[in-house]
């Protein structure tokens, strides 16, 4: 499969839709680049899974060509399993995000183009195997988050905006450091390269690698809601649109854990051990602090927002374990993840739609007039405490086994207050779920009575909703009761990560 045209189809759409007027041209349009999408995914992942049972190379479809000759900067591209799932992901949470987005009226050609964009980059950094053009895309999906959430979102939507982007842009500045470090610093013949593959088989010596490594891993884990860089998480989720939202935590912050992964442990193995402990520490604070702050707050929003960080904690964990199973582990919770916060988000946004509040203290009984939505909700949120046979029980327990077949007292500590997280978890998704869903209806006093009265006739919710959240419900319980369905595709992939930790 040529994996360019995974950036070529949506690009070619996304300008369509500014070159045609009507509101249903652009939709139509959106739509058809979100189903290709998936559609190219799914290709890939068969194709994948039929090439690898004869493939020797790590990674396949490889395409390289000559960028910046003189600086060695190539367009080099190919996938392993770990590749897949995520360009699964984006996938799936590309076609929801347009979905969701049906009723945007406001500027829509605009809206769904960076949208594409956002894609685009997403694509272009889970395929690339050049460290030049890994970085480049991770820029690219920088800019259309802040406009969106600018132009679209609500609240204190320019503080948000302009946060995020500058805590972003500071974490590309570190990421950027710690390559130019990989490349001036690993060397084939004397030859400086971007080349992630002739960087793995050259890497930094240890001294240099313990340099070079926090600059990476720091980077990447802002992105990824690391502790104490992960306050533009709250602020950035609560002001976006639904669709951006959905991006936000199901995609962009999965580049985030990517690229501590694929990066900063799979090029400086050396200083993936030596930092190890303080990765942990910081992903064990995260986990219970993201699970302690979350039980505090009143917007659904925020409360999403917040357990995004602690969830992501289980991703951090996973990377600083070093161990198969917990490195397993920390991919699936990538995953199951960014299904389980992008439903949540889907979810909260219809709510917010038919009550124009996001606050639980104005809320409750909703199961009465919106069953089908509140369902939804209690789903999403068994998932997120752990529910066995939904995606959230597979991949952290998969990191708490992980995590404690890493010998010593240390390591067991840690998976213990991991776990302890757990119990916090489920209070405050079941005290949420029982004041917004359950007990009698509660009027919302800014709504009105007659108003809310009305919402027993509106349909449960449209076509578009419902299309979206089977997407995404869908793969949160197949991942739960077939999990083989994404372990077959990560678990070879991560035997090359540890053949780099223990060779070198």
């Amino acid at each position: 499969m040529n994996l360019s045209l995974l950036i070529i189809v949506p690009l070619i759409l996304a300008v369509a839709g500014l070159l045609v007027n009507s509101q249903k041209q652009v939709k139509g349009i959106a739509l058809a680049s979100g189903i290709a999408q998936l559609v190219l995914a799914f290709w890939l992942a068969i194709s994948f899974m039929l090439q690898r049972k004869s493939a020797v190379s790590e990674f396949l479809f490889q395409q390289h060509f000559e960028w910046f000759r003189h600086l060695n900067i190539g367009y080099h591209i190919g996938v392993d399993g770990i590749s897949v799932t995520m360009i699964l992901l984006t996938a799936f949470i590309v076609l929801a995000g347009i979905l969701v987005s049906w009723n945007v009226k406001r500027m829509s050609k605009e809206y769904f183009f960076l949208m594409q964009v956002l894609a685009i980059g997403a694509y272009g950094f889970f395929i690339s195997l050049d460290l030049f053009t890994l970085f480049f895309f991770l820029e690219l999906a920088v800019v259309p988050k802040f406009m969106l959430i600018g132009i679209w979102g609500s609240g204190k939507k320019e503080y948000s905006a302009m946060k995020l982007a500058l805590m972003l842009m500071a974490a590309s500045a570190l990421v950027f450091v710690g390559i130019t470090g990989l490349y001036f610093f690993s060397t084939t013949h004397g030859v400086h390269d971007f080349n992630l593959l002739t960087v793995a088989d050259h890497p930094l010596p240890t001294d240099k690698q313990k340099i070079f490594f926090p600059f990476v891993f720091i980077g990447f884990g802002i992105f990824t809601a690391l502790f104490p860089f992960h306050t533009w998480v709250p602020d950035g989720h609560s002001s976006a649109p639904t669709a951006a939202s959905m991006f936000l935590a199901g995609i962009s912050m999965k580049l985030g854990g990517y690229g501590c992964l694929r990066v900063a442990v799979y090029l400086m193995p050396a200083g993936a051990q030596f930092y190890s402990n303080a990765i942990i520490v910081l992903a064990c604070i995260a986990i219970l602090y993201g699970a302690l702050v979350t039980m505090m707050q009143t917007d659904l929003k925020y409360i999403n927002a917040y357990s995004s960080v602690s969830h992501c904690g289980f991703v951090l964990l996973g990377i600083g374990i070093l161990t198969k199973t917990a490195i397993n582990g920390a991919v699936l919770q990538m995953i199951s993840h960014g299904l389980m916060t992008a439903l949540f988000f889907a979810v909260i946004g219809m709510i917010y739609e038919r009550t124009h509040t996001r606050e639980v203290s104005k809320m409750g009984g909703l199961l009465k007039i919106m069953p089908f939505i509140s369902t939804l909700f209690v789903l999403v949120g068994l998932c997120s405490l752990g529910l066995p046979g939904l995606s959230g029980f597979v991949a952290e327990v998969t990191i708490l086994v992980g995590s404690w077949q890493r010998v010593g007292a240390y390591y067991q500590w840690a998976t213990i207050i991991a776990a302890a997280s757990i119990v916090v978890t489920a209070v405050y998704i079941l005290r949420a779920t029982a004041k917004v869903i359950m007990g009698p209806l509660k009027i919302n006093n800014s709504l009105g009575e007659a108003a809310l009265a009305q919402l027993d006739g509106r349909p449960a919710a449209n076509w578009n909703e419902r299309a979206a959240v089977y997407l995404l419900a869908g793969g949160i319980i197949a991942m739960g009761i077939a999990p083989f369905l994404v372990t077959d595709f990560i678990y070879p992939a991560t035997d090359f990560i540890l053949q780099q930790l223990s060779f070198k």
